[in-house]
């Protein structure tokens, strides 16, 4: 199953229900940066995100600096965003709230 690109609008609306992300300059992506107390909290994160993004069938891009997770969220196969992203996200988000 193809996953549906979203329209500028729907976009907007999906962003107005997250915290703390924002939409990459000049491309179809969504972005956050998650920090952490130390590396083991950040690691700890990145390793239950990706069981997340193991059910979903869909993954991050992703950088770890020590305490500091960097996601970038996107969908190739649509060339843009879809609503698998914003679900990803919320997952992410929720995460992040079990660990802070």
């Amino acid at each position: 199953m193809r996953d549906e690109k979203l329209d500028p609008t729907a976009i907007a609306a999906g962003l107005s229900t997250l915290e703390g992300w924002v939409l990459a300059p000049g491309e179809d992506a969504i972005l956050r940066d998650f920090t952490f107390r130390n590396f083991r909290e950040a690691f700890g994160f990145m390793t239950q995100c990706a069981l997340c993004a193991e059910k979903l069938d869909h993954h991050p891009e992703w950088k770890n600096v020590y305490a500091t997770v960097s996601v970038r969220l996107t969908t190739h196969d649509c060339g843009g965003l879809s609503e698998r992203d914003f679900k990803l996200a919320r997952m992410f988000d929720k995460a992040a709230a079990q660990r802070n």
